[in-house]
């Protein structure tokens, strides 16, 4: 465990005495650890989350903007990350944040705010954006597909928030999925670790596999909706020959877009021009 710094919310002489030594030899590796005030110290965990958030939400609404002007978000991104007073984690365009410290934590200091009548349209306004953004992911598969989905069987690799977990907490596929049910779809899933944990969270029309494999067996669409390093190492060749279909949403960008329209894919991602 190797934290950026460790932030303690006490003000009692003994508790800080006894969290020195606990934390002591994370002090030993020079891991700043801080001692707050109870206030100070969850603000600091709340305004952490919510800029990260923010970040999150920015680079999302730079990626639409690169997909109308023929910008490269990855490219975009690189840029913004060279610069040291932004850094690049939390610069990776996608279907929207999930888990359980991003949502939790913007409504929570949203939340704190309103109760003492502080205006924090900032956050406010990422926590809503987030929530549609989540939703449209929906629309842009059934864009991809010329605008009908019912009766179309669409395959979906991934379904928590993030890969190596298996946390359903706010993942995106809770707000897609739904959507296109609802619209007539017919769902295969894969996740690798949270299938049973979504299964009672999202519709029961939803079939479920055991491998990438088999979730693309005739598709007429495949979704992509966690980055999954499984994933990354199905080739192009095998959803050609899977799939029914050719309609890819790589909603993580996780392929190489020209690679996927060279084996004959008809490829969507988030922020790049047709040709990436």
């Amino acid at each position: 465990m190797r934290p950026d710094r460790v932030v303690v919310g006490t003000e009692a002489p003994r508790a800080i005495e006894i969290m020195r030594q606990l934390y002591r030899p994370l002090y030993l590796i020079e891991t700043p650890i801080l001692f707050a005030k109870l206030e100070t110290a969850e603000l600091i965990k709340y305004a952490s989350n919510a800029f990260l958030a923010v970040k999150i939400s920015f680079i999302n609404q730079i990626a639409d903007l690169c997909e109308e002007v023929g910008a490269n978000v990855h490219e975009v991104a690189k840029g913004m990350g060279l610069d040291k007073r932004i850094g690049s984690k939390f610069l990776h365009a996608g279907p929207g944040y999930g888990g359980s410290c991003f949502p939790k934590d913007t409504l929570a200091l949203v939340k704190t705010a309103e109760m003492h009548n502080v205006d924090m349209p900032m956050v406010d306004g990422v926590v809503r954006y987030n929530d549609e953004r989540k939703i449209a992911m929906a629309g842009r598969v059934k864009k991809a597909m010329g605008g009908q989905i019912a009766g179309k069987k669409i395959a979906v690799l991934g379904l928590a928030f993030k890969p190596e977990t298996d946390d359903m907490r706010d993942s995106p596929a809770l707000s897609i999925l739904p959507e296109l049910v609802a619209e007539g779809a017919q769902i295969t899933a894969y996740d690798p670790a949270s299938m049973e944990e979504a299964k009672p969270l999202l519709p029961s029309a939803i079939q479920y596999v055991t491998s990438a494999a088999e979730t693309l067996q005739d598709a007429d669409c495949v979704v992509v909706i966690t980055e999954w390093n499984e994933f990354r190492a199905i080739s192009a060749d095998m959803f050609t020959t899977k799939m029914a279909g050719n309609v890819m949403v790589d909603l993580r960008n996780l392929y190489d877009g020209e690679q996927m329209r060279a084996a004959g894919m008809s490829y969507y991602s988030i922020g790049r021009p047709a040709n990436a």
